[in-house]
């Protein structure tokens, strides 16, 4: 097994390659889930503030652009879990000179990935919408809204790829205080916006605009100031071929997957469409509820990669075994015990979004099916993770999309279409199935791929990154 490498420890960072695993896995997660519920916190603030002083049309307005979102955004955020692999995994190998070129590679995509994803978005929304199924009367609304906040991508990208580096280095905590920073102003600026200034959508889209940029100049100023390998330089930011190369071998895969996932959204967000305006509020109003179930197992899935990559680059196989159940069991724990309160407690979360007796009938709908079953995605997120912090990408992307995108275009194209099972109901059902079907191959393949990995011996002396 090759000697660990220590990453200079600093008071933010966390040593992933010593010390008890789950341990440091939950230090190390607990403050991506506090940001992550942050983020959600502050992004429910549009939702409800809408829904409280301009209507549930203007809700269901920017519910319903989510999925479409995402479409756009996932296949570029691929990227960045392709430079958290990198730069972790250079970082476990103590290739520092290699670490700090991912880096300024990385910041170099997100700024060229955020032009094109504006100049798309911008261009091609109000069609997208169209396709979508979207109700004549959310779709003007939708389309300001989905315009303002491409306009926001290039800062949304920088914070990201920004965050996916200091992960990498085991820092979880300053990406966390920039969110907050950000996100508060985000909720004063919707307030002036929307109920004083009587901007609807507007506002909480330039509101959006604003705080994004500046979490973005937050993250790019720790970089400067890093003193580690991880520093950065703006004079030296370009993207090396190379580095490149190995980040688009993982996260290429990984945009995709989140593409293809993010398009069968879209497929389903167009099947709950067709029910009218009153049940997409519900469901939207559902969705931000189950985001933050989502996001905490999420949380874990992102620390699964970063720990195993950095494992994978020093060679410690054993504890990759180790990271692997500790995040299994710390994942099944959060999905069991938030999804279930969240349905216990459906009605009134649900009336904090809307005070509509039907759209929250609609989203109680949604949440007896999606949050009593939310651990099976986690399970499967955390095998994925896994699977890409030792080295494979293509294959989790390929049994994924066949697994849960592919089983429920299927199951949209059959099952919803026979009269007596066309409902919301049924739509929803595809989640969990998907989930258990892709996560019982990702496994399979998780135990094969692993008893693969022979890492040579090797003695050299241990390096401090600094």
């Amino acid at each position: 097994m090759h000697a660990s490498v220590r990453v200079k420890s600093e008071k933010n960072k966390i040593d992933m390659l010593n010390g008890p695993v789950f341990i440091r896995v939950v230090a190390f997660t607990v403050p991506l889930i506090i940001s992550s519920v942050l983020q959600l916190l502050f992004n429910s603030a549009d939702v409800v503030v809408l829904g409280r002083f301009a209507g549930d049309y203007s809700m269901a307005a920017v519910g319903c652009t989510t999925s479409l979102v995402h479409l756009f955004l996932n296949f570029f955020m691929g990227l960045s879990v392709g430079a958290n692999v990198c730069v972790a995994r250079y970082c476990g190998a103590g290739r520092k000179k290699d670490a700090g070129e991912a880096v300024h590679t990385a910041m170099g995509m997100a700024l060229i990935c955020g032009i094109i994803l504006t100049l798309v978005g911008i261009f091609t929304s109000r069609k997208m919408l169209e396709l979508m199924d979207t109700p004549e009367n959310v779709i003007d609304l939708a389309d300001l809204y989905l315009k303002i906040y491409f306009l926001a991508m290039t800062g949304v990208l920088i914070y990201n790829y920004g965050s996916a580096i200091l992960r990498a280095i085991g820092d979880t905590k300053r990406p966390l205080y920039f969110l907050f920073i950000a996100g508060i102003i985000n909720v004063i600026l919707n307030l002036i916006f929307v109920i004083c200034l009587k901007m609807d959508v507007m506002g909480v889209g330039l509101a959006t605009l604003i705080s994004e940029y500046i979490s973005a100049v937050l993250v790019v100023i720790c970089l400067i100031k890093e003193k580690s390998v991880v520093h950065l330089s703006i004079k030296k930011i370009r993207v090396h071929g190379d580095k490149l190369k190995e980040m688009l071998m993982v996260g290429l895969p990984a945009g995709l997957q989140g593409t293809v996932f993010a398009l069968s959204n879209v497929v389903i967000q167009s099947s709950i469409n067709i029910f009218g305006g009153i049940v997409v509020a519900g469901d939207s109003a559902a969705k931000n509820i189950e985001g933050f179930v989502y996001v905490s197992m999420n949380a874990v899935s992102q620390a699964t990669i970063s720990f195993v990559s950095q494992n994978y680059g020093a060679g410690n196989k054993e504890r990759i075994k180790r990271i692997f159940f500790s995040s299994e069991g710390f994942v099944i724990l959060i999905g069991l015990v938030l999804g279930n309160l969240a349905y216990i407690f459906a009605s009134p979360l649900l009336s904090i979004y809307t005070q509509n007796p039907e759209a929250i009938k609609a989203g109680i709908v949604r949440m007896s099916v999606i949050c009593t079953t939310y651990c099976l995605c986690g399970i499967m997120d955390v095998l994925v993770g896994a699977l890409r912090g030792i080295g494979y990408s293509v294959i989790p992307m390929v049994v994924s999309l066949i697994g849960a995108c592919g089983l429920r275009l299927v199951w949209i194209a059959t099952v919803f279409r026979i009269e007596r099972f066309h409902s919301p109901f049924t739509v929803y059902l595809s989640y969990p199935i998907s989930w258990i079907l892709t996560s019982l191959v990702h496994l399979i393949t998780f135990i094969v791929l692993y008893k693969k990995l022979n890492f040579k011996t090797d003695k050299t002396k241990q390096e401090v990154l600094s």
